[in-house]
């Protein structure tokens, strides 16, 4: 919401670029009096020596920059810049404004982060408003994941985005309302329940209401159930050959069969994820389970609040898969691209993905950040003893690529926010709401 060794990124160089015979004389007077650098067009891209410059950081959800300290740390190393986090709590309201600000070249962040649903639309169609990080300073591709990395570069190999994280699957559990409804609270005899078929997790989610606390339910959401269903195939929205063809796939066909299984059973807190209602569910213990990526744990630890420290544990989920993570790209049209370049480098740097997942969960992309031994035994505060780094860590290495697809975003956001919520919380006929989406879905493709 969604970083041993040496880092990437340095205190960023400031260069005057050389002045060609072809740049004006009252161009070059302007780049002067603006003390920035000016390429060949007379645009500034690198500030001069010495120069204060402000970068800002576009992103949403929790990227636990802030919280790890790391935008303090790289000021304090550059005192020369300051970063300005410019935060939007939920993607889908973040992505619609990112798309705005590309087209008018205007308003756009130093760095703007990119999730991972929405990559392939970016590299596809304005992969030419971004800096190509592969060639930045400081950048190694082959030091993250390699379906990681390949996701961000376009057909002419050029890297529109650094990994940040990555999202490997677990179920996040109150340990003391599954006591209370009869199940097990052991992770590994939890895991055993639904081990190998989400069919199973809704079968365990009948047993608990069966037996339920009043007024709680088994998961949170049945868009919730339907994302982590998709995310644990390797063939999800598109076909082989990158075709969307969500209507014949296996996996979404299993998952929306799960999901409206699961609201006709009653199991689902019929809750909008990332909404406001559903945080506040959190605290007021509400539900039971929910899919749990790696980035997750830090909602559920700052929703839930001090009162349901302990409460939560961690079980593997019924298949291994990735639903989220992001990257940062680097627009054209900022005005620091090398000093944005050099803070996107730091920041998905080892020790600095390392530093983020001990501290908010988010597991890296960078394979030195997940091999380092702070990342493989790490536990985060809020879930006690639970081995959450060896969890996520050892469910990464069971991820298999898949192929993403521009629509992506817009056919998971369309299912699960649109039609699936439309069952649960108004009642909707099942097929009715399938057909809507369809169309909305066609309708928005064929644009």
């Amino acid at each position: 919401m969604r970083n041993p060794g040496t880092t990437h990124g340095g205190r960023a160089t400031a260069v005057l670029p050389v002045r060609k015979p072809l740049l004006s004389a009252a161009a070059a007077a302007l780049c002067a009096l603006l003390v920035a650098g000016c390429d060949s067009s007379g645009s500034a891209t690198t500030a001069a020596p010495g120069a204060k410059i402000t970068l800002t950081v576009g992103d949403y959800g929790t990227f636990g920059y802030k919280e790890a300290g790391l935008f303090d740390a790289y000021m304090r190393e550059h005192p020369d810049i300051t970063i300005v986090e410019h935060t939007v709590e939920q993607e889908t309201d973040y992505y619609p404004a990112l798309q705005t600000h590309l087209a008018s070249g205007s308003g756009l962040d130093d760095i703007q982060a990119v999730e991972v649903g929405r990559i392939a639309q970016v590299v596809k169609k304005q992969a030419n408003k971004f800096v190509d990080l592969g060639k930045a300073d400081g950048v190694d591709r082959s030091a993250f994941l390699p379906w990681k990395s390949q996701q961000a570069t376009a057909s002419d190999g050029r890297t529109i985005g650094l990994g940040t994280d990555i999202g490997p699957m677990a179920i996040c559990y109150r340990k003391d309302l599954f006591q209370q409804a009869g199940l097990p609270t052991d992770r590994e005899q939890v895991a055993k329940l639904w081990q190998g078929d989400w069919a199973k997790f809704v079968e365990t989610g009948k047993q608990y209401q069966a037996k339920a606390p009043a007024g709680t339910f088994f998961t949170d959401s049945a868009g919730g159930l339907f994302n982590a269903v998709v995310s644990s195939s390797t063939t999800q929205y598109d076909n082989g050959g990158g075709q969307l063809d969500y209507k014949n796939s296996p996996s979404v066909k299993s998952a929306w069969n799960l999901a409206t299984g699961a609201i006709q059973a009653g199991i689902s807190a019929g809750l909008k994820q990332f909404d406001t209602p559903w945080y506040q569910a959190f605290a007021n213990s509400r539900f039971a389970t929910v899919a749990c990526p790696s980035w997750m744990t830090a909602i559920v630890a700052d929703k839930s609040g001090s009162a349901n420290k302990g409460k939560w544990d961690i079980a593997t989920a019924p298949a291994a898969g990735n639903w989220g993570g992001s990257f940062l790209a680097v627009p054209k049209a900022g005005k620091h691209q090398k000093e944005a370049e050099a803070l996107a480098a730091w920041l998905t740097a080892p020790a600095q993905q390392a530093k983020v997942f001990t501290t908010v969960g988010n597991l890296p992309s960078n394979l030195n950040a997940l091999s380092r031994p702070e990342v493989q035994n790490a536990k985060l505060d809020f879930f006690g003893d639970t081995p959450t780094g060896q969890i996520y860590a050892a469910t990464a290495q069971s991820i298999q690529p898949t192929v993403i697809g521009e629509w992506d975003g817009l056919v998971k956001d369309t299912l699960t926010n649109g039609a699936l919520l439309s069952i649960e919380q108004h009642q909707s006929d099942p097929a009715k709401a399938w057909s809507n989406a369809v169309k909305e879905i066609d309708d928005k493709v064929s644009d």
